[in-house]
């Protein structure tokens, strides 16, 4: 396996927003220097005849020790629960290293086979239920294996208006992009929802996608098995077939829908509209709303016609910048009374976030209704219940508060809001009671912070004035 191409274009935010033919002039505005943080990896394409070229002998790369002892360490990183053969984490880890070589040695003599997926399902924000699947560690160590093989391969080959579960990429990039679009004079969107996307992808045409860079056959049997696993049920006994989609939850299903949707982003970016996708999430930019239902259509086409896809019906539409329209948790909109342009937590994270905090604010079944005269500092302090849930709860807001950290709102402060809906819960959580009372005079905003609670506003206060760092990442 050759080296990975070095990277350029680093310290540089690309503005991926294509203009059509005959707007060259425009394109010198797309580019402008914005910081380390807005790298563009996947500018490290290669050249057109390199590109021709396929991938040959992968598969002693994928078994390798040193890449299956890499793999193994970022699985029991994510940790994660029990696959449908019920080996968890820890007791795979009991004898790793024994069990590394003997998964070297089935995929090496060609016997190893990957186990049916144990089905989950997660509630969604906005009702019904979203599905998972979570595969046996040994083929977490797998798919994370045939990953770290195949990402620098496909990564020179990405659009750049691709950035979900990317090197260097990600939700941020994306935002800041959306955001210069909307600033460069973009006024109209196509706000789309692919329909249970993991579900639709087409095995045959996936393997396809992947044989245009890899002629390793082993490989490709490999992730062909992966696809063709099974599921098992909650509660069901026997294995029922998949012959579509890749499971939601494993650690290869992400560059597998990059690969993909690649054509979809190349069919659209010589098209010359302006696209901004988030792994199966996606909005299209153009400057009337004539252009906007032309970019719908094509995009319809590409991935109804071509590639068995759906777009909700419900939940695409053409729409102006003005009216609003969301993306990656924010809702973009005009202010009709300010003409200010807004980009605020959008209607369902503002729900994610009141079901986070009550999640970490829980009111005791058993406890006993707190007298007024017994909620002072000095017995609040000493009280390790409630340290731990200011702890928890800060924890949670240290990483939420970072990834809206750009919201721009009508209301000021900005989250103030939501600062008082984390404090209820938290007088709510020390008395056991709820709704208005003594506790919210009597408990006061200075006795929380006394008590350790860092507010939404203060963070951001410190943010603005640069004295705020990331919140460290786990793993």
């Amino acid at each position: 396996m050759s080296k990975r191409p070095a990277k350029d274009g680093v310290g540089q935010l690309v503005l991926q927003i294509a203009f059509p033919e005959g707007r060259a002039k425009d394109r010198t505005g797309e580019t402008e220097a914005n910081g380390p943080g807005a790298s563009g990896a996947s500018s490290a394409a290669r050249s057109e005849p390199e590109r021709k070229r396929k991938w040959y002998s992968l598969m002693d790369k994928v078994y390798a020790h040193a890449n299956l002892q890499t793999a193994w360490a970022r699985v029991w990183a994510n940790q994660g629960a029990a696959g449908s053969d019920g080996m968890s984490l820890k007791k795979f880890a009991a004898n790793a290293e024994e069990n590394l070589r003997q998964l070297a040695a089935d995929l090496r003599q060609k016997t190893y086979r990957p186990q049916p997926v144990r089905r989950v399902y997660i509630p969604k924000s906005g009702g019904g239920q979203r599905p998972l699947g979570i595969p046996t560690v040994r083929d977490r160590i797998v798919q994370q294996a045939l990953r770290q093989v195949l990402e620098p391969i496909f990564e020179g080959k990405f659009s750049k208006r691709s950035h979900g579960f990317r090197p260097e990429r990600g939700c941020a990039t994306a935002l800041a992009v959306v955001d210069r679009a909307v600033g460069y004079g973009y006024q109209w969107v196509v706000d789309a929802d692919i329909e249970a996307f993991f579900d639709s992808v087409g095995h045959e045409e996936l393997l396809a996608a992947l044989n245009e860079e890899i002629a390793d056959g082993s490989v490709l049997k490999l992730v062909g098995r992966i696809l063709r696993a099974g599921v098992i049920e909650p509660g069901a006994a026997e294995r029922e077939p998949t012959e579509l989609g890749t499971p939601q939850g494993g650690p290869l299903s992400p560059l597998l829908a990059n690969i993909y949707l690649h054509a979809f982003d190349r069919q659209m970016e010589k098209a010359g509209y302006g696209l901004v996708r988030y792994a199966d999430d996606f909005v299209l930019f153009a400057r009337s709303e004539s252009e906007a239902a032309a970019a719908l259509e094509l995009a319809r086409a590409v991935l109804e016609g071509e590639w068995g896809l759906k777009l909700h019906p419900e939940k695409t539409r053409v729409v102006s910048v003005e009216a609003g329209f969301e993306f990656l948790g924010f809702h973009y909109f005009r202010d009709p009374k300010t003409g200010m342009q807004c980009k605020e937590v959008r209607r369902k994270s503002v729900q994610r976030f009141r079901e986070a905090i009550r999640r970490l604010t829980p009111r005791l079944k058993t406890q006993r209704r707190v007298k007024a005269q017994h909620v002072t500092q000095e017995r609040l302090a000493k009280n390790q219940r409630v340290e731990g849930v200011i702890r928890r709860v800060n924890l949670y807001l240290r990483g939420w508060h970072w990834y809206f950290k750009e919201a721009r709102s009508r209301y000021v402060p900005a989250f103030g809001s939501f600062d008082g809906f984390v404090r209820r819960r938290i007088r709510q959580c020390i008395v056991g009671r709820v709704g208005s009372g003594w506790w919210n005079q009597r408990i006061t905003n200075a006795d929380l912070c006394h008590l350790g609670y860092v507010p939404l506003t203060e963070l951001q206060g410190k943010y603005q004035q640069g004295l705020l760092a990331a919140p460290a990442r786990k793993g």
